[in-house]
């Protein structure tokens, strides 16, 4: 028997985990998947916005993954602690597959990011999402105008929630909490700034279409920041997915923004320089005018611009942290590999392995990870002859019991479901999600199963 323990339940260790149990020619693979978290699936539970639902159905697909026979889920558990170390990982299982994503936001660097009203674009994704690990209360949405510096899909979904009104996110399974704030918000401009041009966003063209749909909201553009870009001028020479972002773009540009309760604004040539603040607080944040340099970047006017805002949403990539126990490029903020094979000083290190983006660095979309966890599924399956051939201890999740550790297994997982469908049912919406780790395990069985 081949035992496997893949660290991380979101779309990239449940695909690693399927490609093991599918691929693989020995008889009798087993799989743990195990995760910090009481509940499985990762970004697509708390990272895809609560009123993308067709997105957030993908739970349905990965559910089946972890009902396999040979798949088991292994939830509240954190690897890579004092608790459980790595090399304690390696004694447990014949390989340990690193699934772990890329769990820091960059920075901008620039002076005024830490005062009061600045926040990352994830920290807010979390607390809408119910992330256990988010202030339920942490954000003040009694103000007039935010800022969402990025023009990337999560700074697009952000911007939309902001200037969506209470009664469209009413079916979603957004927290209570969350809702009754974004219901009391008095949030009224909402301004989405990007550092180069339209051509260049990151965005796909469905998210940025959706702004134009909101029923409260009106989108507005520059048309001279757009022209900067030549790359607007002319899209011919452009991707499909870019040219279709600016044919959007230009059509805003054609015509006046309807008047609405709520304005999103985009804007682009403009790079943050400095958050300026009243009092400790966010007051307003001071752009450059930039301009094509010819080589595909941007360089800066020495003309500058500040827009109000009391909020500050900064969305502008993520990176890989260290793992300990683990090899780390600094540079990539990636874990060394070699088709996915953990590399030490060059060198493949025996059991170990990485998927996602903490083996490719934070690129691609959900379904990129099908290909990178097939990849790395081979490597392991290719190496698993030298690999049973090392003696185990008996079940895992006995010794994972013995040492503290209170693991929530499927059982209770399901027994979460059931009482986020029934909040949902005491206040008359559908499933809500449980926002804090006493609720989870209290709903999972005490503290685990």
């Amino acid at each position: 028997m081949l035992r496997v323990a893949v660290v991380g339940s979101g779309p990239s260790g449940l695909y690693t985990a399927q490609a093991l149990v599918q691929q693989s020619a020995v008889p009798d693979v087993r799989v743990h998947v195990l995760d910090r978290l009481p509940c499985p699936y990762g970004l697509v539970r708390y990272g895809v916005a609560p009123d993308h639902e067709k997105i957030k159905s993908l739970q349905g697909s990965l559910r089946t993954v972890l009902e396999h026979e040979r798949i088991t889920f292994v939830g509240n558990v954190e690897a890579c602690t004092p608790e459980l170390p790595a090399r304690r990982l390696r004694e447990l299982y014949h390989a340990v597959v690193y699934c772990v994503g890329a769990a820091a936001d960059r920075r901008l660097g620039i002076p005024g990011e830490d005062l009061t009203g600045s926040f990352s674009a994830t920290e807010f994704v979390s607390w809408y999402s119910a992330h256990p690990d988010a202030d339920p209360g942490g954000f003040a949405l009694g103000v007039r105008s935010a800022v969402v510096i990025g023009v990337g899909n999560v700074a697009v979904d952000v911007a939309r929630i902001l200037a969506r009104g209470a009664g469209e996110l009413l079916p979603t399974d957004m927290p209570q909490g969350a809702l009754d704030l974004l219901g009391g918000s008095t949030v009224r401009e909402v301004h989405v700034v990007g550092r180069r041009g339209p051509s260049q966003a990151r965005f796909t063209t469905k998210e940025l279409r959706e702004l134009g749909g909101l029923p409260d909201a009106s989108v507005s553009v520059e048309p001279s920041e757009l022209e900067l870009d030549p790359g607007y001028g002319d899209p011919s020479a452009l991707p499909g997915a870019l040219r279709r972002n600016v044919e959007v773009l230009r059509g805003w540009a054609l015509r006046p923004p309807p008047a609405r309760a709520r304005s999103l604004r985009l804007r682009f040539h403009l790079r943050p320089v400095e958050i300026l603040g009243e009092a400790g607080r966010v007051a307003a944040v001071r752009f450059e005018r930039t301009v094509p340099d010819g080589a595909g970047g941007v360089c800066g006017t020495g003309t500058h611009e500040d827009i109000e805002a009391q909020l500050v949403l900064r969305s502008v990539g993520y990176r890989g942290v260290p793992l300990p126990g683990l090899p780390f490029d600094e540079g990539r903020g990636t874990v060394p590999h070699a088709g996915g094979r953990v590399l030490r000083d060059g060198v493949p290190s025996a059991g170990e392995y990485v998927a996602g983006w903490i083996k490719r660095g934070p690129t691609g979309v959900i379904g990129t990870n099908r290909p990178c966890a097939k990849e790395t599924a081979a490597s392991l399956l290719a190496d698993a002859g030298a690999l049973t051939r090392r003696t185990l201890p008996g079940d895992p999740l006995d010794a994972l019991r013995a040492s503290g550790l209170r693991p929530v297994e499927w059982p209770g997982w399901l027994a979460i479901e059931a009482a986020e469908a029934a909040l949902g049912a005491s206040l008359g919406r559908r499933s809500v999600k449980l926002h804090d780790w006493a609720g989870l395990l209290g709903a999972a069985g005490g503290t685990g199963t």
